[in-house]
């Protein structure tokens, strides 16, 4: 069982940043592969950005150029890091884990054996 923990979501104002932290249980974090996904209201959640155990990184093209997804095995913690924000990335953010070492399709929430509990991000205009 692998629980995650995330952190860091509140309300900040366009153009402005935010880091959100996932932290991970368990012995193995350097083979997860991991990712954040989002939710608007009323909507299906939405591949945010994804990194591999060997540290590729895939992005959504919305957020590409703004957000850097990153970790730190040695803290069991990946990170989001969004910058220039908009209005319309307020969401309830998650981060997702897959440590079943299955290919691993990283826009796919399927792929995904564990998530976090959601943090809110909202953005004012």
């Amino acid at each position: 069982q692998v629980q995650l923990v995330e952190s860091g979501g509140g309300l900040v104002q366009a153009g402005g940043s935010l880091r959100l932290s996932c932290a991970a249980s368990g012995r193995t974090f350097s083979r997860y592969d991991l990712g954040w996904f989002r939710q608007f209201p009323g909507k299906e959640r939405e591949f945010v950005a994804g990194i591999s155990r060997s540290d590729t990184t895939y992005y959504a093209d919305s957020v590409k150029g703004r957000f850097t997804i990153y970790r730190e095995n040695a803290k069991n913690t990946v990170y989001l890091q969004m910058n220039s924000l908009k209005p319309e990335d307020t969401a309830v953010y998650y981060c997702a884990a897959d440590v079943s070492r299955n290919l691993w399709t990283p826009r796919f929430q399927a792929t995904y054996d564990y998530w976090g509990q959601g943090t809110q991000v909202t953005v004012s205009s």
